[in-house]
C-alpha cells in the first residue's frame, strides 16, 4: 500500500499535469512494451514498435525492466512537454543520485558493465544512454505522440470539471479505483509498502497514457512529489498494422468477451453507477469474480469506473455501448 499524507497547505498546491511528461511516457511505454500486457489497447502498437527500433534501444530496455524498480533519476522533475529540455536535466543529475539509484538496481538485477559509467556519471555513458532514450521517442512514441497528448489532455480537462464541481477531495477520490482518500492521507493499492509525507511540498499527479492498470510514483520518498495514473484509452488508437489486420487476436477477444463477462457488461449497461458488490449480487457470482471482469472491461476501455462512498462504481462507456450495439 502507497500512503501520500497531506497537510493543508499539500491540498492546495495540487497540481494535474496538462502535457505528457516525455520521459514518464518512454519510461512506462518501454515496461509496456517489454512485459507483454494489455493485448487488447496495445498489441498494434507493439509490432509497430517492434520492427521500428534500432539496437540503441537495448540500452533504455536494460535499466526501464518491466518489473522490479526502474531508477529514479530516467524520470526527473520538468515542466516542459520538450524531450530535449527533459533529457538536459536528466545528464545534469548529480553523481550521488546516479550511483544511488544504479546500485539500488543492482541489489535487483545483474547489470551489464557499461551501467557503471552511469553510475560514476561518465559523460560518455551518460549521453549513449540520451541517445538511447532520442531515438526510442522518435522511432515508438512521436508518430503517435498527438494522440498521446490528445488523451491526457482530456484526462486533465475531466479531473479540472470534477474539482470545480466536486472538490479537491472528491477529484482524488474519482482518479482510479485503487485509490481511497481516508481524510488526511491518499491510500493507493500498490507492490511495495512506501510512505510519502509531503510536508507542504504539495503533489503532482501526472496523468500517462502508457501508465498500466495503477498508478506508479518515485521510489525515493525524498524527491519532489508526483502521482502518476493511467488515462482511458480507445481501442484502435495506433491505426493498423501495415499487411496485419487492425483487429485484436481472436485469444484477445476470447479472454475479454467470454459468457459471464458478456453478462457483466450487459448489466452493467442495464444498470448504469452499479457498485462491485451490486453487479456480484446479480449476476450470481462472488465480488472478487466480478472485480476480476470489470477490470479487463476497463483495461479494454469498455466499462469506466470511479470510487464513490467507498465503492467502485461502474458505467458503459461510449465504446462499450457500441459493441453492444452490434454484438
Amino acid at each position: 500500500m502507497l500512503r501520500i499524507h497531506f497537510t493543508a497547505d499539500d491540498l492546495a498546491r495540487i497540481r494535474v499535469r496538462a502535457e505528457p511528461h516525455p520521459l514518464w511516457e518512454v519510461l512506462l511505454s518501454m515496461h509496456v512494451l517489454q512485459a507483454g500486457h494489455g493485448a487488447l489497447v496495445f498489441e498494434p502498437w507493439r509490432r509497430q514498435a517492434r520492427s521500428s527500433m534500432r539496437p540503441s534501444a537495448a540500452v533504455l530496455a536494460t535499466l526501464a525492466r518491466p518489473k522490479g524498480y526502474s531508477p529514479d533519476f530516467l524520470t526527473p522533475t520538468v515542466d516542459s512537454p520538450d524531450l530535449e529540455a527533459a533529457l538536459d536535466i536528466l545528464l545534469g543529475t548529480g553523481k550521488a543520485a546516479l550511483r544511488m539509484d544504479i546500485q539500488r538496481l543492482a541489489s535487483e538485477t545483474t547489470l551489464p558493465t557499461w551501467a557503471a559509467g552511469i553510475a560514476d556519471g561518465d559523460v560518455s555513458a551518460m549521453r549513449q544512454l540520451a541517445n538511447s532514450i532520442r531515438r526510442y521517442h522518435q522511432d515508438v512514441l512521436r508518430p503517435h505522440w498527438q494522440t498521446i497528448r490528445a488523451h491526457i489532455r482530456a484526462d486533465r480537462d475531466k479531473r479540472a470539471e470534477l474539482t470545480t464541481d466536486c472538490g479537491i477531495e472528491s477529484m482524488l477520490t474519482m482518479l482510479h479505483p485503487s485509490m481511497k482518500w481516508r481524510a488526511p492521507v491518499l491510500e493507493v493499492e500498490y507492490p511495495v509498502d512506501q510512505e510519502i509525507h509531503l510536508d507542504g511540498r504539495g503533489l503532482t499527479l501526472l496523468p500517462s497514457f502508457f501508465c498500466w492498470q495503477k498508478p506508479i510514483t518515485l521510489a525515493d520518498p525524498d524527491r519532489t512529489p508526483i502521482l502518476v495514473y493511467p488515462v482511458e484509452r480507445e481501442l484502435g488508437w495506433s491505426g493498423p498494422v501495415a499487411g496485419q489486420r487492425s483487429a485484436p487476436r481472436p485469444e484477445s477477444l476470447v479472454a475479454l468477451l467470454g459468457r459471464t463477462r458478456a453478462t457483466v457488461l450487459r448489466t452493467i449497461a442495464e444498470a448504469p453507477r452499479v457498485n462491485t458488490s451490486e453487479l456480484a449480487k446479480a449476476i450470481g457470482i462472488s465480488v472478487a469474480g466480478a472485480s476480476q471482469h470489470t477490470t479487463v472491461l476497463r483495461d479494454a476501455g469498455l466499462v469506466i469506473t470511479h470510487r464513490s462512498n467507498g465503492s467502485a462504481v461502474h458505467k458503459l462507456s461510449s465504446r462499450g455501448a457500441s459493441l453492444l450495439a452490434v454484438g
